[in-house]
């Protein structure tokens, strides 16, 4: 087509040339390429291959100047031939032949995959995953179980009432134990609803996360209750606890501290601990109370700081009225561990270390010159070997931005290219992404495979996490053939920008499996490629499974503020139309799940009725109108 725009588009003989050619490129370079990447496949496995193949010939093209032309004409423009490329350009050029006057020649090949064999190749893949479709939809609901799930049977009753269709399992969560009850529950309501619910236990993945930060001095901030004028309303109260003893539910303070035995033994009402805070002020804890034995409760009328070493000394008023300090000290216990605070702005410095050592802020000098920037550690990310000066990192779910300056031996310098107005806080166990950044890493780790030995039992389907390249999914597949569970269903998750340049050669590989689809996971995906670029690339992956007419799990974020929050919002309302194009559509726990597994069956239902994919149904509208 690289002469598209010297063609005479109103002869109807040019558009035919131009198809024609068009055939012969996406049927060569097809096969080449199948012959290339592709597999010893057999049966629908290679003619869905084949059309594969074919589909990513024809999309090598700009066909935007033909397409307008074959729709002038009446014609298919081909926008809608994903799953069958071949006989599309065939059924296209046999009416360019009639309209051109020319004989209508039969190919030689072997039939094409025709639209009703395509529909009918990914309905029985679907239904290999997923069962049977419910009556009145034909996407199906995937609801991610929580946890009470394991005891409580009801709600997965009540689940499976309201329109959930299989059930997914995060191994990210839990174990084996409250796994196990939560399949129980599902396998149990399905038979009592007489209906099949399927499982995915969905493998945690080797996700990259900021590792632990170094522990601050311990500190505790004793505050006196205010009113929302800041006038003083009342003192702060504080639970003085003896060694080994139970405090009763119920009986609680702002504050609780533990105190050691010798001063346990002495304390009693109308008692005052006098101590110098952190500042040096004088304070005082007043024993008001004992709420129960071994439980003291103390007040303190004015603002102070304690550490763990802060001496406090024992006051007991003598029978004159006098207030006499005892001979001893002592000190509180049971301080909360607080870790040191990083705090992120555009143009500041971190250091990502290769280790899980505990991650410390900037150090600077009295004039305000950065002595020594910040550094986190990075759990599971392997070798950092493959991250080069210029690559782009991404922290917390993509809300710290960050480029590569330096590569060091301890690590890799990073600078901080976007971050909120103000900064943020970086914490432990935050996500992080590498979108250009190649490292060798396999997508299985070793609690995936120990939890595979469960999914290998008990499961329907297993969900890989991060999976990048098709030795990915061959080691996979290796895995559960020894595990003889070579027939369970496998749903790869698209969550990266690897993953997105390799899905071709995932797919192929793909076909060779017996029940295979994939998940859209958005979350991540949006991180590595941009939330700019997502609505573009979740649209190539579903042109791209359809090719290779294989089902999409449309997932991340789906109704999340209602699942989450119990309100709706109106552009989740719009993002959950759209995954109605795909074969099942995944929600995420929360205390709203029912809520918004109503109302996505609601709008699945009345989707499904005006729309296939990204074909219209042509349904009478009412607003139309009976008489013009």
């Amino acid at each position: 087509m690289a002469n598209a725009d010297r063609l005479d588009w109103d002869d109807p003989a040019a558009v035919l040339g131009a198809v024609s050619r068009l055939r012969t490129e996406v049927v060569g370079e097809g096969d080449d390429y199948l012959r290339a990447h592709g597999q010893m496949l057999d049966g629908t496995q290679a003619r869905s291959a084949l059309n594969l193949a074919h589909y990513l010939a024809l999309r090598r093209h700009d066909l935007r100047p033909l397409q307008a032309r074959l729709a002038d004409l009446g014609l298919s423009s081909l926008g809608r031939s994903e799953g069958h490329v071949r006989a599309t350009l065939d059924a296209v050029l046999a009416v360019l032949q009639c309209l051109a006057g020319t004989p209508v020649r039969a190919e030689a090949e072997p039939a094409a995959v025709g639209a009703d064999e395509a529909r009918a190749l990914l309905e029985s893949r679907t239904q290999a995953l997923f069962g049977a479709p419910p009556a009145a939809r034909g996407t199906r609901i995937m609801v991610t179980l929580p946890s009470v799930a394991a005891d409580d049977p009801a709600m997965i009753g009540t689940l499976l009432a309201e329109g959930m269709d299989c059930a997914r399992i995060n191994c990210a969560h839990d174990d084996a134990g409250v796994w196990a009850r939560m399949i129980a529950n599902v396998r149990q309501a399905a038979a009592a609803a007489g209906r099949d619910c399927p499982v995915l236990m969905d493998l945690a993945g080797r996700k990259p996360r900021t590792g632990p930060l170094a522990l601050a001095p311990s500190v505790a901030h004793l505050k006196p209750r205010r009113d929302g004028l800041g006038r003083p309303v009342g003192p702060a109260d504080v639970l003085l606890i003896a060694p080994e003893t139970n405090v009763p539910a119920g009986l609680d303070a702002a504050y609780r501290f533990g105190i050691d035995a010798a001063l346990a033994a002495q304390l009693q009402v109308g008692d005052r601990l006098g101590f110098d805070d952190t500042r040096g002020k004088r304070r005082e804890l007043l024993v008001v109370d004992v709420p129960t034995p071994g439980v003291w409760l103390a007040q303190v009328f004015q603002s102070a700081w304690l550490t763990p070493e802060t001496p406090l000394q024992l006051l007991r008023r003598s029978q004159g009225g006098h207030l006499r300090a005892g001979d001893g000290e002592y000190r509180l216990h049971g301080f909360a561990p607080r870790s040191l605070r990083i705090r992120l702005r555009v143009g500041e410095t971190l250091l990502l270390a290769g280790d899980a050592a505990p991650g410390e802020p900037a150090r600077f000098d009295a004039n305000g010159r950065c002595l020594r920037p910040a550094r986190i550690g990075c759990v599971e990310c392997g070798s950092l070997t493959g991250i080069a000066v210029g690559d782009p990192i991404w922290i917390d779910d993509g809300r710290v931005g960050a480029e590569v300056i330096e590569r060091r031996a301890d690590g890799r310098l990073l600078r901080i290219t976007h971050a909120p107005v103000g900064g943020v806080l970086l914490k432990e166990g935050r996500g992080l992404n590498f979108p250009r950044s190649r490292r060798d890493r396999p997508a299985l780790t070793d609690k995936d495979l120990a939890d595979l030995d469960f999914v290998a039992r008990h499961a329907d389907m297993v969900g890989l996490s991060f999976v990048e390249t098709p030795a990915d999914l061959d080691r996979l597949f290796a895995e559960l053939r020894t595990r003889e569970a070579g027939h369970i269903g496998v749903i790869a998750k698209i969550e990266s920008a690897h993953a997105v340049q390799a899905l071709p050669q995932l797919l192929f590989a793909a076909l060779g499996h017996a029940a295979f689809g994939l998940m859209i996971a958005r979350g991540d995906l949006a991180v590595e490629i941009g939330g700019e670029r997502l609505s573009e690339i979740q649209e190539e992956i579903l042109w791209l499974a359809e090719a290779a007419h294989l089902p999409v799990v449309w997932a991340t974020q789906v109704l999340e503020t209602l699942a989450k929050q119990g309100a709706v919002s109106r552009p989740e309302l719009s993002d959950a139309v759209l995954g109605q194009r795909a074969e099942c559509v995944m929600l995420n726990k929360g205390p709203h799940i029912l809520a918004a597994l109503q109302t996505l069956d609601d709008v699945l239902r009345r989707t499904g009725q005006r729309q296939y994919k990204h074909s219209p149904r042509l349904r009478a509208l009412s607003i139309a109108g009976r008489n013009a």
